[in-house]
Parts: C-alpha cells; structure tokens; sequence
C-alpha cells in the first residue's frame, strides 16, 4: 500500500500536507499530523486515500484533515475532521461514524490509590455485575416508545430528571448532554426497537470501563482546575449510541445513496454517500442524528449512575462521591463558527474519531474550566496510559477547535485475535498489575494493546503541534469490557 501512498509535504513540525493538485477532483489540500516515525504505519492502509477522498467534498472548506491516530474507517478515516459551508456544503454520515456520539466521560474521586488499593478488584467486579456489555445485549431500563422519544429530546437531562444523575452534572458534559433540534420522528422504528433495551449498557469493541489512577501530572496548574490530584483514582467511560446510533446510520446512508444523482453529486467512494446539508434529506439525517447523540449522552449518564452505586456499595460513605470531571464526542458533527480567509463562517464540523477541543475563554466551556480550556479526554489502548489533555487556541486556528481521539488501531480485530489468546493476554495484563473483566474472550484479545499505536506518540504529536496540550496522565488498574 505505502508505495501507492498519497505524497506527503512536511509543512511544519509534525504536520504533513497532501496538495491540491495531487488529484484533480480535490477541492482542498489534505493535511496530516504526525511525527516522521508514525508516516510508515498511516501508509499501511487507505487511511490517506480515504482523507484525499474527503478533500473532494462538496463545500470543504480549508483543509481534509487527519489526526495521528488515522486509521481507515468507513468513507472517512478514524481520525478524520472536515468542516464544510453550512450554505453550500454536504454533511456525510461517514463522517460521523456508524457509533454517533461514541465518546468517553471520566469519573473522579476523592480517594488516593493508597488508601483503596485492596478493594479494585471488588469495585471492578462490582461495575462488571451491574454494567451489562457484549454485542446486542440489554439493560435494566426498558423505554416504551414515548419514553424512548424524551430520551432522544433531550439526552442525559432525561437521566437526571428520572434520578439517575445530578443537576450538577450537566454543565461537565459537551453541549450539556443534550443536543438542540434533535427530532425523534426521524428516527425509524427499527432503529428505536434496536436501542429499545440498550439504555445503560456498554456494548463490545473498544468500549469499556477502566478503573484508573493520576500516574502523571504536566500542568499542575489546569490539574488543579480540572480537580485532579497525583495518585487519584478516576474512572473512564468509553461508549455511545449502540444499535440506535447504527441504525440512524444506516438508514440515511442507504437514502442518500438513493439521491446522489438528482443532486448532482459524483463521489469518488459510495461510503462518502452525503447529502447537501440545505436538503430535506440533510436536514432528516441531522435531525436523527442530534436524537442519537442524545441517546448515548443519556446512555453514558446511565452507566455513571449503575458506577455510582457499585461505588458507594464497596466504599461506603467514607468513599465519598464520583464526580463528573468532563463528558466529550468522539464521533459527531456539529454547527460552529470560524474566520477563514479573514471572513467569519458558519460551518458544520465533522469529527470521526477526533475530539472537540476548545481554547481558555470559549464560552461552551463549563465556568470552573474557562480560564484553562476545555478537557480533551483521551483513552489508550487496553493495558496502557490514557491522558487528559485541555484545549489550546493552535486548535482554532489550524484544525477546527479538533485533536486526536485514542491511540488508533494498526492491527485488524482478525491479526489481534490470532496473534494470543486471552487467557495468555489477561496473564500478561495481570503480572502488569492491571485487571481484566470481560463478557467475551473475543473481545478480549480483539482489543489487545498491540493492536494500537503507541498511545503516548499520539499524544506527544498533537501536544507538540499545540493543538493541545498534556495535563495528566492515567494508569489503568482494572478494565470491565464486552
């Protein structure tokens, strides 16, 4: 693949471009962060040739542009951000993501390892019995119809109206937790009978719950603000729309594809299937897909509520509380404003595995969190570090307020699993000093940490690139998965 590779232009450190005229239907330049050390692993598959792609969009504005996790996705990479004229553009579902508000929430306590070290092993069995997860499975809550449609309106403030959350809790989510204009009715049935019994649940693939401690603290001073403190034990969510989210994607691809010729539109790749956004067809898909997002801010606020329990189960009161430190989309495209060209435009973001991350002083910024900029939560891989990085101003001015999303996969979910067993991987996790719960051993071995790039490279890159920059690093010491 490398040798077809598109051509790559060092444009700065860390950051590579692919030119316009590489191809004559680019509307825009591509371009690519990363260090000289990553480029061989981002050529190993059509990842690049998937972001010259989407540099052909209609309404793309500026640059194509991919974080150092890229990995080929549907239609986009993982990795990939596009913005387009909100007037003139397309929005894509792949550039969405089949997971619609895939995303991660981080937990923190008020204890230090020191003092709970003997009980992980109980916490961790206890989220394992009260979290269900594994592919199609179900949870406690079952919605009726109307419940299914508030949830869909209006996200984890539903949670929290039903006692499962604090009111306190929804200022430390993106967008509140609830997106406007998210229009039930254009959800279909098939897809509200898939997350029917999903509210709560973690799913399989790379979605956990990992039981984590400070390892590192950079910026003590955006640590402090944030609330952490060297040693802490914090919890990490990673999940999001579950057979819902799928569903809504699903559905409006396969009804874009149907229209692509009467909106005149010729597309390198049928998995770009898009819509003009000013469409009736566009204006349906961000309907249903503001309702997905909505779904899996909900779905995470369960799951904080069900950790909540296990927690004050094994510690009791003197354990204290678990408070929401931030809720962030992986997987999500959103109305925002920028100045491109010295004019000031509205356009619609599309982040498919990269992660919002806005400056000190933006106002969508919760109030206790303005003065240092927004947290950027980023998980590893199974068995290595995850970091909390905050949101710099190099973001809004070169990638759309966006930075990376995880460690990004370089080894298919078939090479992993052929590659060890689980009992020899949860051996080798547990002389680490890091637990394994899971429902399946497939999902075990498919989520291997070799199966990543090296988490912290990607992390170097884009604090490095100023699009945003270290504030803690995280060690796993249990991990609960389908």
């Amino acid at each position: 693949m490398s040798g077809n590779s598109p051509p790559l232009k060092p444009i700065q450190p860390y950051l590579w471009e692919i030119p316009q005229d590489y191809r004559k239907d680019m509307r825009v330049p591509a371009r690519v962060y990363a260090s000289p050390e990553m480029l061989d692993q981002i050529r190993k598959d059509r990842a690049l040739h998937q972001l010259v792609n989407v540099a052909t969009l209609p309404g793309i504005l500026q640059y194509a542009i991919a974080m150092p996790d890229i990995h080929e996705g549907y239609g986009f990479p993982i990795g990939g951000v596009a913005a387009v004229s909100w007037e003139e553009g397309v929005v894509s579902p792949g550039g969405i993501g089949y997971d619609i508000n895939c995303g991660v929430r981080l937990l923190t306590s008020s204890l230090p390892l020191k003092e709970v070290e003997g009980r992980i092993a109980k916490l961790a069995e206890e989220i394992f019995r009260r979290v269900p997860a594994g592919v199609g499975r179900g949870g406690q809550v079952r919605l009726d119809r109307r419940s299914l449609d508030r949830v869909l309106e209006r996200g984890a403030h539903w949670a929290v109206e039903q006692d499962m959350g604090l009111p306190e809790d929804l200022p430390y989510l993106e967008s509140t937790g609830k997106i406007e204009g998210a229009q039930p009715e254009e959800v279909s049935r098939h897809a509200k009978e898939r997350g029917s019994d999903q509210l709560g649940t973690m799913g399989s693939g790379n979605h956990f719950v990992e039981i984590q401690y400070v390892d590192k603290i950079y910026d003590l001073e955006t640590a402090e603000a944030f609330g952490l403190f060297d040693g802490q034990v914090v919890i990490l969510i990673h999940t999001g729309s579950r057979g819902l989210g799928h569903q809504v994607a699903t559905d409006y691809i396969r009804l874009m594809l149907q229209n692509l010729k009467r909106w005149g539109i010729d597309l390198p790749d049928r998995e770009l299937a898009c819509a003009p956004i000013q469409s009736p067809e566009g204006q349906r898909y961000l309907s249903a897909m503001k309702a997905a997002a909505n779904f899996a801010f909900a779905n995470r606020q369960v799951i904080t509520h069900l950790i909540r329990q296990a927690w004050k189960r094994i510690f009791g009161k003197e354990g204290g509380g678990l408070r929401i430190l931030y809720d962030v989309a992986h997987n999500i495209a959103k109305i925002e404003e920028y100045t491109i060209r010295g004019k000031r435009l509205r356009v619609l973001v599309h982040r498919k595995g990269a992660t919002r991350a806005f400056p000190p002083g933006h106002p969508e910024i919760p109030g206790a969190y303005r003065g240092v900029g927004q947290p950027v939560l980023i998980p590893g891989s199974m068995g290595t570090w995850s970091y909390v990085l905050a949101g710099t101003e190099g973001s809004i001015q070169q990638t759309f307020g966006t930075t990376c999303h995880g460690a990004g996969r370089q080894l298919s979910r078939r090479q992993a699993r052929k590659s060890i067993t689980a009992d020899q991987l949860k051996e080798q996790l547990r002389r680490q000093g890091i637990l394994v719960y899971a429902h399946s051993k497939r999902g075990v071995t498919e989520e291997a940490p070799f199966a990543y790039k090296d988490v912290n490279q990607v992390v170097d890159v884009v604090h490095q690139a100023g699009i945003a920059k270290k504030v803690a690093r995280l060690r796993p010491l249990a991990v609960v998965k389908g």
